[in-house]
């Protein structure tokens, strides 16, 4: 079913299209390529009642089933645009650790119920919690449209620019590709208090035993979110992958890679903080992350999740 309703908002008109099945979301898409996607609507009705923004069409899709289920499938993990925050941690939280600490860092409880993963990644905006993990994990984006079908992209070429995706103006997306982790993943944000505060940077990495890689991703610190490869080529090299985990690195190697870190960061002066302050704001969580992943858990503080957004 199709639901619409004319109506104004702050002196532009809007069309509000409350759609139920997928189909239905694809033709709307479609016909109307300047319509805007929202499902908990956590970001967009922020920017909306900001006057940030003026769509001539909201397009509902929380009613849409498939987007609110995840899945395994062929040694993946694939989440549907629409599961929540809250879901994430519960449902999620022992196969995908890193994305579960980073929702757990939105907002209050009412905001993680609303919030999406799909609007996080919509959004696009630097600053949002999900994009490290993803970069980190090497996720991969499902999109879709009416009439060009379904296409995966890495999360690496997902960011085009400030707010900007590689979406097409009639795509809408469906899903997001994750693998189970195999070792140890990490989320941080630095924020001005320890709780619903908007980052002034954020780093994910993961540790994967099974593929002997380091991914490591960045956060509000850059136009877009990063990858720091350097880094994760640095500590890949440097992790005795046969030894097992428990073997913690050495202080000189893991402050290089903190170093490495901040240098794959592009931050900017603004009034949350400065550029100098968000390159060693990064040095201090890569090498704490870093630490956390390569020591073995009976010897690690009991907080150190809890102080950076997280609980085993």
């Amino acid at each position: 079913m199709v639901e619409g309703w004319p109506g104004r908002g702050q002196g532009w008109g809007v069309e509000f299209v409350r759609v139920s099945r997928w189909a239905q979301a694809l033709e709307v898409r479609a016909a109307c390529p300047r319509a805007v996607p929202v499902s908990g609507g956590t970001d967009v009705m922020v920017e909306v009642k900001a006057g940030r923004l003026r769509p001539a069409m909201l397009l509902d899709l929380g009613p849409v089933a498939e987007l609110a289920e995840w899945e395994p499938a062929d040694g993946w993990l694939r989440v549907g645009a629409g599961v929540t925050y809250t879901r994430l941690i519960e449902e999620l939280g022992a196969r995908l650790p890193g994305l579960a600490q980073a929702a757990r860092t939105v907002g209050s409880r009412q905001i993680r119920n609303r919030g999406t993963l799909g609007g996080n990644l919509g959004t696009a905006a630097t600053k949002g919690v999900c994009h490290p993990v993803l970069l980190a994990c090497d996720a991969r984006v499902e999109l879709a449209g009416a009439t060009g079908g379904t296409r995966l992209i890495d999360a690496d070429g997902f960011y085009q620019g400030e707010r900007r995706t590689a979406l097409a103006d009639t795509e809408l997306i469906r899903a997001v590709w994750l693998r189970p982790a195999h070792g140890p993943q990490y989320f941080a944000k630095v924020g001005v208090r320890n709780a619903m505060t908007t980052a002034i940077c954020s780093l994910a990495l993961t540790v994967d035993h099974d593929r002997c890689r380091v991914g490591v991703g960045i956060g509000a610190a850059g136009p877009v979110p990063a990858r720091a490869r350097a880094a994760e080529e640095f500590a890949a090299a440097h992790i005795d992958w046969k030894g097992g985990p428990g073997r913690p690195l050495a202080a000189d190697v893991v402050g290089h890679f903190a170093d490495l870190v901040a240098r794959a960061a592009d931050p900017a002066d603004d009034l949350r903080a400065g550029a100098a302050y968000r390159r060693h704001a990064l040095t201090v969580i890569a090498r704490r992350t870093l630490t956390w992943a390569t020591t073995p858990p009976t010897t690690r503080p009991a907080d150190h999740l809890r102080r950076h957004g997280g609980e085993p």
